[in-house]
């Protein structure tokens, strides 16, 4: 879901100080009185894509200037083509100006997200696998980034350390193995959160299966090795969800998924997305 703006406004907030800094020296230079009169703004897609992020663009202006209209004409998650007209903005000039950038930016971010997501959802649409992000994300935009993968067709992985547990290979080095690791947590988290572990190996995914684990991540195998370890779990351990991740792209998610795992999370989504372009005119 869009992130509640109790949670978001400290952000935007942020990020437009860090623009505006001690004043639009453009914007007061043209309109020095501050009484700037009112105008429209156009917002164009520029490329093909899946748009995300305008409910969040029109409270940058509404940060600036309640009074701002803003109409959104696409949907967040919604496909659009080159030339398309997806928002259109009244109100001051003078906020119009000042916000755009800052707007712009976060619009062209997560839709360039969300259309990559969308690539790699489509290539695996005939699978029973299911695409899910991780937490590569840049520092400050976790929240926003995952809203722009799931608005593409991923499912979210864990949004923080403090979601669920996963013992990884650092995490399995530092507990002397697998199965002290699971013994150690076990003993100190909720009953309720689960457990997942990455394998590197079958000797690996063999542990593993014996522990009663919610997911076990198959990270980094080659798909016959892949295909073995899947076969392991499901005859030990058929409730356990099985996830792979590792070097996953657009040209190998689809034989990965083949293989009949659960889940594949990449970063890719995030990492490898070029931003969508869009522009802003100033109408009248």
């Amino acid at each position: 879901m869009l992130p509640p703006f109790i949670v978001l406004d400290p952000i935007l907030q942020d990020w437009l100080r860090e623009d505006i800094g001690r004043g639009d020296r453009s914007t007061s230079g043209l309109f020095p009185d501050g009484n700037a009169p009112i105008g429209k703004a156009v917002w164009t897609a520029k490329a093909d894509g899946v748009v995300v992020g305008l409910p969040i663009a029109a409270r940058v202006f509404q940060l600036l200037d309640q009074s701002v209209n803003f109409v959104a004409i696409a949907q967040d998650g919604q496909p659009v083509r080159s030339g398309e007209i997806i928002a259109e903005i009244t109100g001051s000039l003078a906020t119009l100006l000042m916000g755009e950038r800052v707007a712009l930016n976060i619009v062209m971010r997560l839709s360039g997200i969300a259309s990559t997501t969308a690539d790699y959802v489509k290539a695996i649409a005939n699978t029973k696998s299911h695409l899910v992000d991780t937490r590569k994300t840049i520092p400050g935009m976790r929240l926003l980034e995952k809203y722009a993968t799931f608005t593409g067709g991923a499912i979210n992985h864990r949004y923080g350390l403090d979601d669920a547990v996963m013992l990884k290979d650092n995490h399995i080095a530092a507990a002397g193995g697998i199965t002290e690791a699971v013994q150690r947590v076990r003993a100190n988290i909720p009953f309720t959160t689960s457990i997942e572990v990455e394998t590197e190996s079958l000797i690996q995914v063999k542990e593993a299966a014996q522990l009663n684990l919610d997911v076990i991540m198959l990270d980094n195998m080659p798909v016959k090795v892949m295909r073995e370890a899947i076969a392991l779990i499901r005859h030990h351990s058929p409730h356990t969800k099985i996830e792979a991740s590792g070097n996953i792209t657009i040209d190998t998610i689809a034989q990965v998924a083949e293989l009949g795992v659960d889940y594949i999370s990449t970063s890719a989504m995030v990492t490898r997305s070029p931003w969508l372009d869009i522009s802003m005119r100033i109408s009248s």
